[in-house]
């Protein structure tokens, strides 16, 4: 069975085709989720915005309804009615005149939903509109809502509908196969505002039943009207009948403990579908107009614009599709034939050229790829002859390892000293010349830790101290982290050798020879070798730093030996190894000393 990650990171086209999917499927899919749940998001809170302004508009209604009514219950300022409630005794004109400040009311404010106004004293005396003069035979205060108005006689009660049974008790008057929605409040006396009666006015609760009937929300939803303690009082017809999805009992049940807000707006989880419930609170009455439909009619035109969406992305993935087999057709041949003329010149066969055809970038390629392969050609013969010089400078560092004038003098140190009797001192001289030659020889190696360099340059400082013991000094310090990395052989010496023959034997006094080492940015290392000599100008540091990126042929016809020679092979043989960014680094001032630092990678 073929590997699918083998596949894929072996066939170009099916890396193409990987690199469609990513940048255009996904981002695809993503925008259109992206776009669906914004676009969810607003319409169905466009669209729950739109019901609940609906059932606003609907408490606006009531209470412009309640408004407009409320203005009858100035009659309870009426000085006829006062009049009639207060005394025991009554004539027929004064009860016409109060009949004819009712018709004179509803003349000026066309009160068409008024079904009628009725005022009675404590003690049962009353008049109305449609029964005129009557007197009750039992206590009026026997009624719980004008119980209620004489514990809080400034307080106006809104009873929702009755079937005329509250009228029934009151005047004997009933409203066949009609509801009514009664407003009742206190008569008080002028002077001391003590309650001598009340006014009920009814009123025809078809505005709010036909608003029930005939606003729906979607296609199957429905307001229905709750009175302040949750109770359904208006509902619409369709309900009534069996088979429907809730009664008015169910009704307040599902939205007990819901409605506490003044609006709003919430899903309700039932054993069906979830439904959507927005309502209202009329100012006046404090009814709750309460909308109910099922959350998917609600969210119906953003699951239409899923549809939508989902359709676009579809169409765009089936056009991406088409454009990749028509893109990698055109691009896998051409590149093809430039595969199988890369595998010839990888063969060895550098004449393998390329024909470009056309002018695009595959073309492009191919041309770049000649003169990549002409290039190769003189970079091969240039390789030839750096190799070359390579072995010169391997065997001119051989060279440089062993300064005869160094063993020489040294050996005359020996002997003078065995000739004058010091025996510790040719001991130590003869230790630490060993220890310097077992470094310098390494067996033919290029590598050797830090550590063994420092070794190296310690036993040459101790022969040269012994030998210039009037003028010489060091110090050695080197973190000690830093001694098991890899060094070139034969990097400090020479610096060594520079700073005592150019540095210190020009100087008066005794002079100091430092070596340092750390670590810089985490990656580099760092090492110093620094002396207190005679220093040098402005001019010759400049000669001096300019002559360390010469050729070593440069360097050799301008006469650079001796210490100049030296940094320059340091140099020069670090750059071979570690690039152009590492390599020796000078700083020096005239008769204070000079200061030459390695930089090499921490490897």
């Amino acid at each position: 069975m073929t590997n699918p990650v083998r596949m894929i990171s072996s066939s170009l086209r099916a890396k193409l085709l990987t690199l469609f999917v990513v940048l255009t499927f996904i981002p695809l899919i993503t925008v259109g989720m992206i776009s669906y749940q914004k676009s969810f998001d607003t319409i169905s809170g466009h669209s729950k915005a739109s019901t609940l302004l609906v059932a606003d508009q609907m408490a606006r209604d009531i209470d412009v309804l309640f408004q407009d009514t409320g203005k009858l219950l100035e009659l309870e300022k009426n000085p006829q009615v006062l009049h009639f409630l207060f005394s025991q005794s009554g004539t027929y004109e004064d009860a016409k005149e109060i009949l004819r400040t009712f018709g004179l009311y509803r003349e000026i404010y066309g009160y068409q939903s008024v079904l009628n106004m009725t005022m009675i004293n404590l003690y049962g005396k009353g008049i109305s509109e449609r029964k005129g003069v009557f007197q009750l035979d039992h206590n009026p205060l026997r009624n719980p809502h004008f119980q209620t108005l004489m514990d809080n006689p400034d307080r106006v009660l809104n009873v929702p509908p009755s079937d005329g049974s509250e009228l029934d008790r009151l005047d004997g008057f009933t409203y066949p196969g009609t509801s009514v929605i009664s407003i009742m409040a206190t008569i008080k006396q002028r002077i001391t505002h003590e309650v001598i009666g009340f006014i009920v006015i009814d009123l025809d609760d078809s505005i709010v039943e036909k608003f029930t009937n005939e606003v729906t929300i979607g296609k199957t939803g429905y307001f229905y009207v709750t009175d302040q303690a949750g109770n359904v009082i208006f509902t619409p017809s369709k309900l009534s009948g069996s088979g429907k999805p809730y009664s008015p009992s169910a009704l307040a049940l599902l939205t007990a403990g819901r409605l506490g807000q003044e609006r709003d707006s919430f899903v309700q989880e039932t054993e069906g579908k979830p439904r959507f419930v927005v309502y209202s609170t009329s100012r006046f009455t404090g009814w709750k107009i309460v909308g109910n439909a099922p959350l998917q009619e609600i969210v119906e035109d953003a699951n239409k614009i899923r549809q939508l969406i989902f359709a676009s992305v579809a169409l765009s993935i089936a056009f991406t599709i088409t454009l990749y087999f028509f893109i990698t057709s055109r691009l896998t041949r051409p590149i093809q034939l430039l595969k199988n003329k890369m595998r010839q010149a990888a063969s060895g066969y550098l004449d393998a050229k390329v024909k470009p055809a056309g002018k695009d970038e595959i073309a492009d390629l191919g041309s770049s790829f000649n003169i990549m392969l002409e290039k190769i050609k003189g970079l091969l013969d240039q390789s030839i002859k750096e190799q070359e010089l390579i072995q010169k400078a391997e065997l001119r560092t051989l060279q440089a390892q062993i300064n005869p004038h160094f063993l020489y003098n040294t050996l005359d140190s020996i002997v003078w000293m065995a000739e004058a009797g010091k025996n510790e001192q040719v001991i130590q001289i003869v230790q630490a010349f060993s220890r310097f030659f077992r470094v310098s020889l390494n067996k033919g190696r290029d590598w050797i830790s830090i550590k063994s360099e420092i070794e190296h340059v310690r036993s040459y400082l101790i022969i040269q101290q012994i030998r210039y013991r009037d003028i010489l000094d060091y110090e050695i310090s080197v973190e000690p982290e830093l001694q098991a990395y890899a060094i070139l052989g034969m990097t400090l010496q020479p610096l060594v050798e520079n700073a005592l023959y150019h540095g210190i034997k020009n100087k008066r006094g005794k002079g100091l020879i430092r070596v340092t080492g750390h670590t810089e940015n985490g990656q580099d290392i760092v090492l110093s070798v620094e002396d207190n000599g005679i220093g040098m100008n402005e001019a010759k540091l400049a000669e001096l730093r300019a002559s360390l990126d010469r050729s070593r042929d440069q360097a050799e016809e301008a006469g650079e030996t001796g210490g100049g020679f030296g940094l320059h092979n340091v140099h020069q043989r670090i750059r071979l190894y570690f690039g152009e960014r590492y390599g020796v680094e000078i700083e020096s001032r005239e008769g204070e000393g000079t200061r030459v630092s390695v930089r090499i990678p921490k490897k």
